[in-house]
């Protein structure tokens, strides 16, 4: 019950229904307000109980100074969490050791259970593996299924050994367009109180429900865990940054355009650890399928949260996708009542201001491997002619190649050249080269969640076949929607035959090439990439194309909208500037361009409108959690604590709380600390966290070959996740990550100064002997430290390899955060300082001291850090709030909640 300290408690009657609300405006300053903080404020009257939040904080929401940094501690409840699997099976296998735990320390088991509801999706396990074909999606869901048994096993026990926790099944969709087409509120209703839908979720997308007025944004599985089990996200009161929104988006381009443009702008204004709200007269001529897509993807403008507040449009599309009429209501009067509905005309109280007239977008592509980069079209083809300099290895001024020396050096109009004749399979013969599109997946739920932008892809595949074009040979098509929505509304406007054509052909419901699951290329493209060293190119329309991260074999990756990857599978090459040169012939050898096939706007929207009803949401999502005939044939263990299976490789016991006692140990200083990594600017948790494919050589899969497991069978890191041994051995082993004291290498590789003459080794290896002789470690890194996906085990692999300390130049929220929930001290250089400016070459040994003073119940500004070397310097210690200060203290954030609990 809350306090109720502002009398704010009342009633509101929607219907034949009455609902309990705690009212805004009974708190002075509120109608100034931005939406998000008038969310935030509401959670406040509504968990108000004197302690963990008090009327102290409440005011301090309603008299939120916009132009203040950021200093005042709130507690924020979250209505729900939500997961996908890859970040979901270490949540629950977390949540079953620590069952385990807590009755080891006399506590009782059944209080490890979540208190708020839970929502996993399983979307990030199917591989693309098998495209181009008419059973392309039956084969992926069986390899799916053969490879991730166990884990699915294990979710299927999770659903039934704890409540408030359901599973939607593989092949249905991926979790933020099931989010915002299905599971999303927008208005929560439980024990007839009606308030916010606000959640946190596994998945640094999350944001994409910002697009529906809901708030909520990515945080680590560590965080998602405690908030299930009721701890409430310690979180400062944000700066929030306006984005005014005019005019409307022009003929001929899309919302990726927009949210490409968006994501330049913001990232270059400087965002992260803000919330974004959008407003101004051009939000109203926005779709709600374009504010998803822009809600999307506030992780790359570096956002917290990128929210739209509540409209006819938000009405307009519940009614769509499902709700009830009363649901429907609900959302309506809540929302004028509370001031949550969006006034055109408002211009509320911000930190920062920015504008964009969205006349002035033009048709963009982002890369080649950050989605801030974003590239005009029509001078995409020039940029990359520049880009791909720097991936050909050996070029001279001249822009000719001079390895291997025994291909003939090429040049074209001063670009790297090296083309390599490629036999297909049926004994045809093709040339490739670098800039070759290799790879044009219409993948990742920032995009296939909006229908105008995969109708418009549909409609290009269409005319294109019309005229008579195919793709080019040497390129992999996937179409992989996010939910399947999408293939029917594709068959009711009798669009499917047309993408099958062309190669776009369904691989599965999932996010597939996005996160790394774009399945190996065909084998002969493969060997000549390889063989010849060729920097060839992925087309995705997904929101991240991190170095290393879509295919193993493809260096440069681009973002582009769904229709621009069907133009590029046409095109075959980044070199071809589609805006200008011809992707092909048509039947009578006419020349045929972009602009013959892209399809008017009036085209798309008569599409939508006559093949989209609500029918095909209430069919698609009438029974989401049962599963198909093999997900409810799967045999689950029974029990509330799991039996764990000593030989599994997917699923073991963690060791998060071996030797864990009820009173935390004092924090200590670090001493004698040796550098385990180097590393520059913008290192990402895709290049700390284990993903993609596991390659043989390496120590997680040569500890997969030990146990038996033959390398067809070796899945993916994301797969594994449930196996802390292979992940600790895949952490840090990203095949683009360049150690800066393994100079000339790339990939998991450091210097083991154990060893005499420190030689290159691994870096789990190194790390085991560190850890032999009881010597902590320390990473170096420069700026934005752990930008991307909020990979919880970026942080759970960089403690478990015994790094007791990070100091960046700076990092990104959730990466930072993470690492205090696993007890790892996050340190920055001083202002305008770095490793290079204090000479620091990673050779040295570390001391830091300092860190006591936590055990005062204060944090310390700063920590002394020295070196043998001689070089001193203040470090800051980046624990922002007091409630991290108490999940470091613990040692983590999960044992400071067991504690908890069994306090209780």
């Amino acid at each position: 019950m809350s306090a109720n300290s502002f009398d704010a408690r009342s009633t509101l009657q929607v219907g034949d229904e009455s609902y309990e609300i705690f009212r805004l405006d009974k708190v002075e300053g509120s109608a100034r307000l931005p939406y998000s903080l008038k969310v935030l404020l509401e959670n406040l009257l509504r968990t108000e109980d004197g302690a963990n939040i008090t009327a102290d904080h409440i005011r301090a929401v309603g008299n939120w100074d916009s132009q203040a940094q950021p200093s005042q501690e709130i507690q924020f409840t979250p209505a729900r969490v939500i997961m996908q699997d890859f970040t979901g099976v270490p949540c629950v296998v977390d949540l079953a050791t620590m069952r385990e735990a807590v009755k080891e320390l006399g506590g009782d088991a059944a209080k490890i259970n979540p208190l708020a509801p839970a929502e996993l999706v399983i979307d990030h396990s199917v591989i693309a593996d098998k495209f181009g074909t008419d059973d392309a999606f039956k084969q992926n869901v069986d390899l799916e299924y053969g490879r991730n048994k166990e884990r699915y096993q294990f979710l299927r026990w999770g659903q039934t050994a704890f409540d408030e926790f359901k599973v939607v099944p593989p092949g249905t969709g991926i979790v933020h367009q099931v989010n915002i087409e299905h599971l999303a509120r927008v208005v929560m209703v439980r024990e007839g109180k009606a308030y916010p839908d606000t959640l946190v979720g596994t998945d640094s997308h999350t944001t994409m429900v910002n697009g529906l007025g809901v708030l909520g944004w990515g945080v680590g599985g560590i965080e998602a865990e405690a908030a299930m089990l009721g701890q409430p996200v310690s979180m400062l009161i944000p700066r929030v940054v306006g984005f005014k929104l005019t005019g409307e988006l022009t003929p001929g381009t899309t919302a990726t355009d927009l949210v490409l443009t968006i994501t330049e702008m913001l990232r270059k204004h400087g965002v992260v650890g803000k919330f974004v709200e959008f407003y101004g007269e051009g939000v109203a001529a926005t779709s709600l399928a374009n504010r998803a897509t822009i809600g999307n993807m506030s992780p790359e403008f570096g956002s917290t949260a990128a929210i739209f507040p509540v409209d006819d449009e938000t009405l307009n599309y519940l009614r769509l996708t499902g709700r009830s009429d009363q649901q429907v209501a609900l959302v309506e009067a809540y929302a004028k009542q509370q001031g949550l509905w969006l006034d055109p005309a408002a211009e509320p109280d911000f930190s920062e201001k920015l504008e964009l007239d969205l006349s002035t977008v033009v048709p963009s592509i982002a890369g080649p491997k950050r989605p801030q980069d974003r590239i005009v079209l029509a001078n995409a083809a020039e940029q990359f002619k520049q880009d791909v300099r720097n991936y050909v290895d050996s070029v001279d001024e001249a822009g000719q190649e001079s390895f291997p020396a025994s291909d003939a050096p090429a040049v074209t109009d001063g670009v790297p050249s090296n083309p390599v004749l490629v036999t297909a399979p049926d004994g045809s013969t093709y040339e490739l080269d670098h800039g070759a599109v290799t790879v044009a997946a219409i993948t990742s739920c920032t995009n296939t969640s909006n229908p105008y932008v995969m109708v418009a892809a549909a409609l290009v595949a269409k005319k294109a076949v019309e005229k008579g074009l195919t793709r080019k040979p040497w390129v992999k098509t996937t179409l992989a929607p996010g939910s399947k929505v999408v293939t029917d509304y594709f068959e009711k406007a009798g669009l499917t035959p047309y993408l099958d054509k062309m190669g776009f052909n369904l691989v599965g419901y999932g996010c597939t090439t996005c996160i790394g699951n774009s399945g190996p290329l065909p084998d002969e493209v493969s060997q000549a990439v390889n063989e010849h060293d060729l920097a060839v190119t992925s087309v995705l329309s997904g929101n991240r194309n991190f170095e290393g991260r879509i295919n193993p074999d493809v260096k440069m990756n681009y973002l582009a909208s769904p229709p621009l990857v069907v133009a590029y599978a046409l095109a075959g090459s980044m070199k071809v500037d589609i805006t200008k040169d011809a992707l092909g012939a048509d039947t009578d050898g006419n020349p045929v361009f972009l602009k013959d096939i892209w399809p008017t706007e009036a085209e798309v929207n008569e599409v939508v409108a006559s093949a989209i009803g609500e029918d095909m949401f209430s069919k698609s999502y009438s029974d989401v959690f049962a599963g198909d005939a093999q997900w409810q044939a799967l045999p689950i263990p029974t029990g509330n604590t799991f039996e764990w299976d000593a030989e599994s490789t997917y699923v073991r016991k963690p060791p998060y709380f071996e030797g864990m006692r009820m009173d935390p140990a004092p924090v200590e200083n670090i001493s004698g600390a040796r550098v385990l990594a180097k590393l520059g600017d913008s290192v990402t948790t895709d290049h700390i966290s284990p993903a993609g494919a596991i390659k043989a050589d390496t120590p997680a899969g040569q500890y997969l070959t030990e146990h038996g497991v033959e390398r067809r069978d070796f899945n993916s890191y994301g797969s594994r996740r449930g196996n802390h041994e292979v992940m600790i051995r895949g952490t840090f082993a990203n095949i683009r990550l360049r150690n800066q004291i393994a100079p000339g290498t790339e990939g998991g590789y450091t210097r083991d100064f154990t060893k005499e003459d420190a030689p290159v080794s691994f870096i789990y290896d190194a790390s085991r002997h560190y850890i032999e002789q009881g010597t902590p470690l320390v990473v170096l890194a420069g700026k934005e430290y752990g930008s991307g996906s909020s990979r919880d085990w970026a942080a759970k692999g960089t403690a478990l390899l015994g790094v007791k300390a990070v100091i960046a130049e700076s990092y990104e929220r959730i990466h930072r955060s993470n690492l205090i929930g696993m007890g790892v001290l996050p340190l920055q250089f001083p202002e305008g300082q770095s490793a290079a400016s204090l000479g620091l070459t990673g050779e040295e040994t570390f001391d830091f001291t300092g860190v006591t003073d936590l055990n005062d119940g204060t944090t310390p500004r700063t920590v002394k850090v020295t070196t043998d070397t001689g070089v001193e310097f203040d470090a800051v210690v980046r624990i922002d709030t007091p409630g991290e200060a108490d999940y470091y203290r613990n040692g983590g954030i999960m044992q400071y909640v067991l504690r908890s609990l069994i306090r209780k």
